[in-house]
C-alpha cells in the first residue's frame, strides 16, 4: 500500500510539474533592471506582453506554442524552444541591442524625418483597418486616490446641542483621519470579446470578471460624500427632509436624507455598457481615423521629430524617431517606432511635455473649487494580423488629476421651525487612473454577427479582498505588478 501512495504521489508531481504555468520576468543583461513591455510572441498571431515590473506567465501546456520570440524596443531579439523556456529559472536577460548601421543600413546619411512622416501618414489605409473587427481582449483598471486634505466640520445648528456638535464634529475628524491613513486603490480585470463596427459604436460581451477592493477603505468622492452623509444621520432628524445651499446657488430639490436613499448599487455585478464605453475610449487611443489622437501627433504643423536611431526590432528595420510640440495647443513629447518596409508605426510612448496639461477649471477663489488633469501617459505596441494589416496588440493609458473643493453648506429643514445647519468641507489630493488592454486575438467581423449580438446589462462579478492567482490561471492575461498581487483588505 504505502509503494502505491508512494508511485501515486511521483505521478502527480511528474504531471504538476508539466502542468503548472511559469512566470518569468525580463532583465537587462548588462544592469539587471525589468523590462517592462517586453512582446512575447508565442504563435504568428498570439503572445502576451511583460508588465511594468518585467514579468509574464506563459502556459506550455498549450500545445500550439512551439516556440518563444521575445522582443523590445533597444534589446535583441530572442528566440527560445519550450524547453529552454522551463529551464530558465524565472530569469530571462535581454542584451541591448548595439546596431553596426554599416550592416543593417547601407548609406552614408539618414532618410529625412519629414519624408518619413509623410510615409506614415500616406500609408495609414493600407496598413491599419478600424472597422468591423472582432477582440478578444483582457482590461485592466487600476484606480487610486491619495487625500491630501479632508476635513469636515459643522460650525453652527438652530436645533442641535453644543454637545452634539461637538460629538458630531469628533466623529468627521476620525474618518478624516482614517481616510488620510487607508491605502485607496483597487483593480478592476475583466475578459470578453468586443465587437468594433467603428469608432463610434462596439459591443461588448463579457465572459468574466474579477474586482479587487477593501471595502472598508473604499473611499472614492462619492463614498465620502455617502459616509460624511451617514455621521449627519446620527444627528439629524431622518424623517425630515432638507434644501441644500451652498455658496450663491440653491438647490431646491429636497435632499433625504434616509438611509434607504444612501443604498449604493449591487457591488457584485458590474454595468457592461460602462465597461464597453471604457474599452471603446481605451481603443480609440491606438486607432487611426481623422482627428484621432494618433493622427494629431502625425501633425507636423503641431510636433518637431528627431530620427534618433535606425534599428532592427523583432528582425525588422525600424525607425526609432521623438517628438515634442512646436505649438503651444499641441501636449505631447514621446517616441514612436516606424517600419522601414511598409511604413507602419509599430510602437507609441507619449507624455505631456513639461508643463502641458489636460481639462483645467480654476474657480478656487470665488466657488472654492480646482481641478486640472496633470498626467497623461501612453503606450500602444502594434502587430499584424492574419489579414497582413496593423492593430493595436496593447494600449495603455494612466491619467491623473489634482482635485480642491472648499466649500460651506447649509442645511435647512423643510418645516415651519425652518432648523438649519451650518456645514464646512475642505477636501483635496490626487486621483490615478490606469487601463490596459490587451488583444489576444484579432478578426474581420460579420456586419450581421454585429447586429445580432445583444450584450447584458449586467455581469456579475467576483469581488475579492486578497489576490488570488488561480482566478486567472491557464488563461492570456496581463500579469499583475507588485502592488496588485501584495494587495489584501484590511478588513
Amino acid at each position: 500500500m504505502k509503494y502505491l501512495y508512494g508511485l501515486a504521489f511521483l505521478f502527480m508531481g511528474i504531471f504538476s510539474s508539466q502542468s503548472q504555468n511559469i512566470t518569468t520576468q525580463l532583465i537587462d543583461k548588462g544592469t539587471g533592471k525589468p523590462i517592462p513591455y517586453a512582446t512575447i510572441k508565442t504563435g504568428t498571431y498570439s503572445g502576451v506582453i511583460s508588465n511594468e515590473d518585467g514579468y509574464f506567465t506563459l502556459n506550455l501546456n498549450d500545445n500550439q506554442i512551439s516556440e518563444i520570440s521575445i522582443s523590445c524596443l533597444g534589446y535583441q531579439t530572442l528566440t527560445l524552444t519550450k524547453a529552454d523556456f522551463r529551464t530558465s529559472k524565472g530569469i530571462i536577460k535581454l542584451e541591448e541591442n548595439i546596431n553596426q548601421l554599416d550592416e543593417v543600413y547601407v548609406t552614408n546619411k539618414y532618410p529625412g524625418v519629414e519624408s518619413i512622416i509623410a510615409k506614415v501618414k500616406a500609408n495609414i489605409s493600407s496598413n491599419y483597418s478600424n472597422e468591423l473587427h472582432k477582440y478578444n481582449v483582457f482590461h485592466r483598471n487600476s484606480e487610486s486616490v491619495d487625500f491630501k486634505n479632508l476635513d469636515f466640520e459643522i460650525e453652527k445648528a438652530s436645533h442641535i446641542s453644543k454637545k452634539n456638535i461637538a460629538a458630531a464634529n469628533a466623529d468627521f475628524n476620525n474618518f478624516s483621519n482614517k481616510i488620510r491613513e487607508s491605502d485607496m486603490v483597487y483593480f478592476t480585470d475583466f475578459k470578453g470579446e468586443f465587437y468594433n463596427f467603428n469608432k463610434d459604436s462596439s459591443k461588448l460581451s463579457v465572459s468574466k470578471a474579477t474586482k479587487l477592493i477593501d471595502y472598508k477603505n473604499d473611499f472614492s468622492i462619492d463614498e465620502i460624500q455617502e459616509k460624511a452623509q451617514n455621521i449627519m444621520l446620527t444627528y439629524l432628524d431622518t424623517t425630515k427632509t432638507y434644501k441644500l445651499k451652498t455658496g450663491i446657488f440653491k438647490i431646491e430639490d429636497s435632499l433625504s436624507l434616509k438611509s434607504d436613499d444612501l443604498k449604493e448599487d449591487n457591488p457584485n455585478e458590474l454595468s457592461v455598457k460602462q465597461l464597453n464605453n471604457s474599452t471603446q475610449d481605451l481603443l480609440k487611443r491606438g486607432l487611426f481615423y481623422n482627428e484621432s489622437f494618433l493622427s494629431a501627433i502625425l501633425n507636423p504643423e503641431d510636433y518637431e521629430y528627431h530620427l534618433d536611431d535606425v534599428s532592427t526590432i523583432n528582425n525588422q528595420l525600424s525607425y526609432v524617431i521623438s517628438f515634442e510640440p512646436n505649438r503651444h495647443r499641441a501636449k505631447f513629447e514621446g517616441k514612436m517606432v516606424v517600419n522601414a518596409d511598409d511604413y507602419a508605426m509599430t510602437r507609441l510612448q507619449y507624455t505631456y511635455f513639461k508643463n502641458r496639461h489636460g481639462s483645467k477649471l480654476n474657480l478656487k477663489f470665488l466657488l472654492g473649487v480646482k481641478y486640472e488633469e496633470d498626467l497623461n501617459d501612453g503606450l500602444i505596441l502594434f502587430e499584424k494580423n492574419a489579414n497582413n494589416t496593423y492593430f493595436p496588440k496593447y494600449v495603455q493609458r494612466k491619467t491623473g488629476s489634482y482635485f480642491y473643493v472648499n466649500r460651506s453648506l447649509k442645511f435647512i429643514e423643510n418645516s415651519s421651525e425652518r432648523n438649519k445647519i451650518g456645514f464646512e468641507f475642505k477636501i483635496e489630493g490626487h486621483n490615478t487612473s490606469k487601463d490596459e488592454l490587451l488583444i489576444i486575438a484579432d478578426s474581420k467581423l460579420n456586419l450581421d454577427e454585429f447586429k445580432a449580438l445583444k450584450p447584458e446589462d449586467k455581469i456579475k462579478v467576483d469581488v475579492l479582498s486578497k489576490y488570488d492567482k488561480t482566478l486567472w490561471e491557464n488563461e492570456v492575461s496581463i500579469e499583475p505588478s507588485k502592488e496588485m498581487k501584495a494587495f489584501e483588505a484590511k478588513n
